[in-house]
């Protein structure tokens, strides 16, 4: 298909653990796959630690894929336990202070990760990148 585009691995990005590509652009827009911490068996360090390091990882993607934080205009987050949302909450706000995009934060059981975070951001024009 045209007008597609997918990106397998975004530098310091750990690595898709199945058959999927870390974000795909279509129609103006870059649509990213949930980011987790650190790769699977990899020690992960505070919670504090997980959410700047997850949020490092977005901002990977999303310049690989020819945008950034600051386009983001949905973000979509999966914590694993209610207590964590005071903290992910002062990170997120050092990262997205500036956009403040739409969001949904849940509490769900996952798997052997306290959280991930995807999104959907434009990809701005050439003059505006």
């Amino acid at each position: 298909m045209s007008g597609i585009a997918r990106f397998a691995s975004a530098p310091g990005v750990p690595a898709a653990v199945g058959p999927y590509v870390q974000a795909t652009s279509a129609g103006g827009f870059v649509f990213t796959t949930g980011q987790i911490p650190a790769a699977p068996g990899e020690e992960a360090g505070s919670f504090e630690d997980q959410v700047y390091a997850t949020l490092g990882h977005l901002e990977a993607v999303l310049t690989a894929a020819g945008s950034g934080l600051e386009h983001i205009v949905k973000v979509h987050a999966y914590l694993s336990h209610l207590d964590q949302l005071g903290t992910y909450n002062r990170v997120y706000e050092r990262f997205m202070a500036s956009s403040r995009p739409a969001r949904t934060t849940v509490c769900v059981g996952l798997w052997g990760v306290s959280m991930e975070i995807d999104c959907i951001a434009v990809v701005p024009p050439e003059e505006d990148a």
